[in-house]
């Protein structure tokens, strides 16, 4: 890639990785596999949300694994696409598809709530922060039971360790990225809060 410095030349790879994350991330794999499974349209069960969760709604483990596999796939493939053209690249990709995933053209911007493809994003950067993530999601669900607090919880203790680590680039991604991830959960906090959220199995 040419020196970073440049932004004249920068400026193209960077617009090329932000529309290439976004398209890349805006492919709603919920619907397209809960219709290829004969289950019809998934915004219309449940939440409405085209994310694994949902899907899972359909009655369908394996639908909703498949789905659950290529949201976070998509994220960790523009991180490693980005990262052929450098750091810089990579993170802004991986923003992108987080992007794309939670507002996708496709769908006149309503989306998932990005909790596959943020986890699919921090891969394609460190499998050991994404085990963390994954290991927090785990034991605050057995817990509470709650899918949403998970990812909530999950996602504040990974921005304390990126910050703690030292990991400036990476923590100031994913502060932008948990805080999207926050405000897509907004209906998910005023239910939690309320005592009306659903539990994992509901």
């Amino acid at each position: 890639m040419p020196d970073p410095i440049s932004w004249s030349a920068t400026l193209p790879y960077f617009l090329m990785a932000l529309v290439f994350g976004y398209l890349l991330g805006s492919i709603p794999f919920g619907l397209i596999i809960t219709k290829l499974g004969g289950k019809g349209d998934v915004r219309k069960i449940g939440s409405g949300n085209i994310g694994a969760t949902n899907v899972l709604r359909t009655g369908s483990k394996k639908l909703a694994a498949a789905t659950l596999a290529c949201d976070l796939l998509k994220g960790t493939a523009a991180v490693l696409a980005g990262q052929a053209f450098g750091p810089d690249t990579a993170v802004i990709a991986g923003f992108g598809a987080f992007v794309g995933h939670c507002f996708p053209v496709w769908l006149r911007f309503r989306g998932g709530k990005g909790v596959a493809t943020y986890i699919g994003i921090l891969l394609g950067f460190t499998w050991k922060f994404a085990l963390l993530f994954g290991g927090v999601w785990l034991a605050t669900a057995l817990i509470t039971r709650y899918s949403s607090a998970s990812a909530l919880v999950a996602s504040l203790v990974l921005c304390i360790a990126l910050y703690l680590t030292g990991l400036a680039q990476l923590f100031e991604l994913f502060v932008a990225l948990s805080a999207l991830l926050w405000w897509r959960h907004r209906g998910n906090i005023s239910r939690l809060i309320k005592g009306k959220e659903s539990k994992i199995g509901n």
